[in-house]
């Protein structure tokens, strides 16, 4: 396990525009060459005790309270459920990642070993998963998915999870079901250090601002636009390209002004290029959870016992050697909540 956990917290960004680019283009290559025998063909199982989709939709009252983080089913170390069996049956998990998010779920183009093999923080946990319930963490078949695909591939029995920086939100729990939260995170602005852009403010007046689509960063900049929280004049909708990475890139080339993202991401994007910078304080408060199939019971909460032990037993030592460089040694602001709360 501690070779599949070998990580590398020396590593140096990779900055420049022709390195974006490059890792852009390899996005789609490596999408296409992912083994692709851990599809399903079809929706996920259900699990073991055949839960209606009624029980796993939100609660109507998670807007107003703003807790979608605690809605996820109550931990088990159960593995009888049909899900569950299915993927023991396949004798590996298939778990859709990010492959360019530096330091969450990417390839490192400096690895001298030669394999480039997909590291980070969100690959920790996927392996850990695997592990756990296959008792192999090397078990785990990945499938590189865009922001936007997320949850489709999920929907379409393409992935039995995906483990990529998704943020837990009401709205997404109409969709999928998520896991107990394992980081916790905000929105931030990533601009130019020559801009005049201070933060998520009235300096965004006239810029444009890219954010990949099917993200909670778009949805919220929709809906502050709409309230008035954010200035009229921003341009939110002529650049929204499906990965988070393509905004990092477009603002490297001049084509936007700022980009919206989650501060974690931003933290690592800042560090692979020093002519950009996050400015401004996080003016939201979210939390990452692995989503999953809404009727896969038994693999949810047989998730949230594998994060419940991972939080107290391997989440710190991942942590410090994949994000203690970006986001600095205290990792408290980014753990979640110890007193997790859950539904029966």
């Amino acid at each position: 396990m501690q070779a599949v956990r070998r990580l590398r917290a020396g590593l140096r960004g990779w900055g420049g525009v022709g390195a974006m680019a490059v890792v852009c283009a390899l996005t789609v290559i490596f999408a296409l060459v992912l083994p692709l025998s851990g599809t399903r063909g079809g929706p996920a199982g259900t699990g073991g005790q055949g839960v209606a989709h009624g029980e796993q939709a939100r609660a109507d009252d998670c807007e107003t309270r703003n807790d979608p983080q605690d809605r996820s089913l109550r931990p088990s170390s159960n593995e009888s459920g049909t899900t569950i069996k299915k993927i023991k049956d396949n004798g590996f998990i298939t778990i859709g990642v990010d492959q360019n998010s530096y330091r969450w779920g990417y390839r490192d183009p400096n690895n001298t070993d030669g394999k480039a093999e997909l590291e980070g923080f969100d690959i920790d946990i996927a392996h850990r998963i695997a592990e756990e319930i296959l008792d192999d963490p090397t078990k785990v078949r990945f499938r590189a998915i865009p922001t936007n695909q997320r949850i489709k591939a999920i929907q379409d029995g393409q992935v039995d999870m995906v483990v990529r920086t998704m943020t837990i939100s009401c709205k997404r729990m109409d969709e999928v079901a998520f896991s107990q939260p394992y980081f916790k995170t905000g929105q931030q602005v990533l601009a130019p250090k020559s801009s005049t852009i201070k933060g998520y403010d009235k300096t965004l007046a006239g810029k444009k601002i890219c954010s990949a689509s099917g993200s909670t960063a778009r949805d919220t900049l929709e809906a502050d636009q709409k309230s008035g929280k954010l200035v009229a004049s921003a341009d939110i909708t002529s650049v929204n390209p499906p990965n988070q990475l393509d905004c990092l890139v477009r603002l490297q080339l001049g084509e936007v002004d700022a980009v919206v993202t989650d501060g974690a991401l931003a933290a690592s994007q800042a560090a692979q290029d020093p002519t950009v910078k996050l400015v401004g304080a996080p003016f939201t408060t979210e939390y990452y959870g692995v989503a999953m199939n809404r009727d896969a019971e038994d693999l949810v909460r047989r998730v949230n016992q594998v994060l419940e032990d991972y939080l107290k037993d391997g989440w710190q030592k991942s942590y410090d050697d994949w994000l203690s460089a970006t986001l600095g040694d205290d990792s408290a602001g980014s753990r979640p909540p110890t007193d997790q709360k859950y539904r029966d």
